[in-house]
């Protein structure tokens, strides 16, 4: 068995991986890192398996606010990058902070366990084993798809878009999309311009968010304006979004039963002109199947050959589940921190109203000062060991989430930012990290 118990394992080389990889490297800590595909990039490698990307997939924060601290994204990409854009910056970013060589690629975790003396041993697929002082798990919040069960009795074909890849599977079938996240939004318009026949069907109604207002992309104006109390902001963006997108039940959408921000942006501007264009009708939820005929709980039905279901996924963490708790959202001080067993971390299980890489960027820097400190014997370290067991703050900022499971432990982004730079100021530790020591000269980036 390897003894490397003085380092810190870092499982996965996803975006999360990377950054948390990042901010270990930038102050000198040493690590192992694991990736069980052949690059890095996660689930923006679409030929990762497993991979729930697709072709028509693009990032729903724009470039600007999108990339991490001292590596933003080049000024030439799309306002919104495609999936291939986005994976080129990944691997741009491993390879100018030396990342990309030290990542022991083709090499899966079978699994993660304490031991007495509070270390970790870390299982390899293969059987080898070693020991660790930190276990830094960046698995991956997309890769387990939440399968609910459609009632009735369907007789076509009903499968996750964990599994969806192109346009071209649609072509010549009735469709029916099953769920109102971004990928279903993205998944609906593919059906919208490519299926013989195109439904979404969503139990609830929701507030769409247009990519651009006043020609330029939406996150980098509300990141811009003014800061306004959150009930003064949900007034003013809803009764904008209300002169935009019109009445929703005039194109067979239902009314949000929610206010602005109480879930998850769906941020997609295509949706409704497709519904705009009859190219896709809306209907609520299913209420049950018959055969090829789905109806639905307005009493309306319809005939579908393929049924796809866009309903989210859960947060397993298979190499480590019995230390994470909760499959559906694991019980992480600061979304990052294991609160029972010190040593263990996560980054990428946040569920939040933002772009996720600079988070990602942040969690990763606080998690390094607290390895780095208490490596050193730094009296902050114990301090925050006692605000890992013991904080527990308010991180919607005022706003009452839906009741789903996606929105269990969900935070508003501005309120957590807030208080990871309070806590980064008091204990000392950076927010983000820092330009390369040595510029180096980016991957050639791959424009679709």
């Amino acid at each position: 068995m390897e003894k490397t118990q003085y380092d810190t394992c870092v499982i996965g080389a996803g975006p999360a991986g990377l950054a948390a990889a990042r901010a270990l490297a930038e102050r000198n800590l040493p690590y192992t890192h694991l990736e069980r595909h052949t690059g890095p990039g996660g689930i923006w490698d679409i030929d990762n398996p497993g991979s729930p990307m697709y072709e028509s997939a693009h990032f729903i924060s724009s470039r600007t606010l999108s990339g991490y601290g001292g590596w933003p994204m080049p000024d030439h990409f799309a306002d919104y990058p495609p999936h291939r854009q986005v994976l080129s910056y990944l691997r741009s970013f491993a390879d100018a902070y030396g990342l990309t060589d030290r990542i022991e690629f083709g090499v899966g975790v079978e699994g993660v366990e304490k031991n007495a003396d509070g270390t970790w041993t870390v299982t390899r697929a293969d059987g080898r084993q070693s020991v660790h002082g930190q276990v830094v798990v960046c698995t991956g919040a997309q890769w387990h798809p939440n399968l609910p069960e459609l009632p009735g009795d369907f007789t076509g074909e009903v499968r996750h878009t964990v599994g969806f890849r192109s346009a071209e599977e649609l072509r010549g079938k009735r469709v029916l999309v099953v769920g109102a996240g971004n990928s279903g939004c993205d998944i609906a318009c593919d059906a919208a311009r490519s299926a013989d026949h195109a439904v979404i069907s969503m139990r609830r109604g929701y507030w769409f968010i247009p990519k651009h207002l006043f020609g330029r992309p939406v996150d980098t104006i509300a990141a811009g304006g003014p800061k306004l109390p959150m009930w003064l902001e949900q007034r003013v963006f809803g009764a904008l979004l209300r002169i935009v997108n019109g009445d929703p039940r005039r194109l067979g959408l239902q009314k949000p039963d929610h206010r602005l921000f109480e879930t998850h942006p769906a941020v997609n501007s295509m949706l409704i002109h497709h519904l705009q264009h009859g190219d896709i009708t809306a209907k609520p939820g299913i209420a049950r199947a018959e055969g090829s005929t789905v109806h639905f709980t307005d009493g309306t039905s319809d005939d579908f050959d393929l049924v796809l279901m866009a309903t989210g996924y859960v947060h397993k963490v298979p190499v480590a589940q019995k230390y994470f708790g909760d499959e559906q959202h694991p019980d992480l001080y600061l979304s990052s921190f294991s609160r029972e067993h010190r040593g263990l971390f996560g980054v990428g299980f946040i569920e939040t109203n933002s772009g996720a890489y600079q988070l990602f960027d942040t969690q990763a820097q606080l998690i390094a000062g607290y390895i780095h400190d208490t490596r050193h014997g730094l009296p902050n370290a114990e301090r925050f060991a006692q605000m890992i067991r013991n904080d527990r703050p308010d991180l919607t900022g005022g706003l009452k989430f839906v009741a789903s499971p996606r929105h269990t432990g969900y935070v508003d982004s501005a309120t957590i930012v807030k208080h990871l730079g309070r806590i980064a100021a008091r204990m000392g530790w950076r927010t983000e990290g820092q330009p390369p020591p040595v510029k180096s000269p980016r991957r050639a980036e791959v424009v679709s």
